[in-house]
């Protein structure tokens, strides 16, 4: 994971930090013995501080080692950052830090190896490595490190989907009677006994022959009715579903802590707020 220094990754954290500059804060051991100061610190990509860049004066030298968050108690009441048990020969086995270096995982790895009690067992590797898996060493807590967390209630608008009715659309079936009117034909036979044009006529007996059982055929036909019925589509109906919008407001009475800060004596307090990375 990439380090950055607190400049480059806030470059107004003072400001952030309500006037106060850890850069300008000493080191000390909890015994009350000077052995530095802070030069600069090292935060992840989060935010999250990690290191603090130590300009070490032991026996004068000078040189500049990564101290993990998590062994430092800083007071900004005193401007001071107590660590305990530094001691000369953990400065001398460190690998000194300098500001035109990009600090590494081999790098973190020596720094650490430093630090670590002999008795550590944890298992460090490049791949899966976690800064949670040290917590003594990268850990903020409250009691070293003098951070209060306020809370606040906040409205949370979320929707529900709630069925509010139904519609169904079926069909079902009405019977009416239905008449229609179809003409039809019948054939009739109409028998008329007439005058003959030639009654006065006579009619030669030799040619005559007189026939028994002689008669006329004619068909007659009449027209029926012929129904049935056929199905039609008479009309379609759509079934559609349309979105209205609308706004509903609500309101809620929320709480939220506020900070209460009773002081005796006249004592210098930074009163604001407002982080975006980490307080130490």
């Amino acid at each position: 994971m990439p380090l950055y220094k607190l400049a480059d990754f806030d470059p107004n954290y003072k400001e952030t930090f309500g006037g106060d500059d850890i850069k300008a804060l000493s080191l000390y051991t909890e015994g009350g013995a000077r052995v530095g100061s802070v030069a600069d610190a090292l935060v992840d990509r989060e935010g999250r501080f990690r290191y603090l860049v130590i300009d070490s004066q032991f026996n004068g030298s000078g040189k500049n080692i990564l101290l993990p968050i998590g062994l430092s108690r800083i007071d900004y009441n005193t401007q001071r950052v107590y660590v305990d048990g530094l001691s000369r020969e953990q400065v001398e086995q460190l690998p000194e830090y300098k500001e035109s270096m990009t600090v590494d995982y081999d790098y973190e790895e020596a720094v650490r190896k430093a630090y670590r009690p002999t008795s550590s067992d944890v298992n460090s590797n490049h791949d899966t490595y976690d800064y949670q898996q040290e917590p003594s060493l990268y850990n903020l807590n409250d009691q070293n490190h003098q951070t209060l967390k306020l809370y606040e209630e906040r409205l949370i608008a979320n929707k529900n989907r709630v069925k509010t009715g139904e519609v169904t659309v079926g069909k079902h079936i009405e019977t009416e009677t239905a008449r229609v009117s179809v003409p039809i034909d019948k054939e009739r036979v109409i028998i008329e006994r007439v005058k003959p044009a030639a009654s006065g006529t006579v009619v030669d007996s030799n040619e005559l022959k007189f026939q028994e059982g002689e008669v006329a055929r004619i068909e007659v036909y009449e027209e029926t009715p012929e129904i049935h019925k056929e199905t039609f589509v008479r009309e379609e109906v759509r079934v559609t579903k349309v979105v209205e919008h609308e706004t509903v407001e609500a309101q809620e009475t929320v709480r939220r802590e506020e900070l209460d800060i009773k002081t005796e004596g006249n004592l210098p307090i930074d009163k604001t707020g407002g982080r975006p990375i980490d307080r130490v």
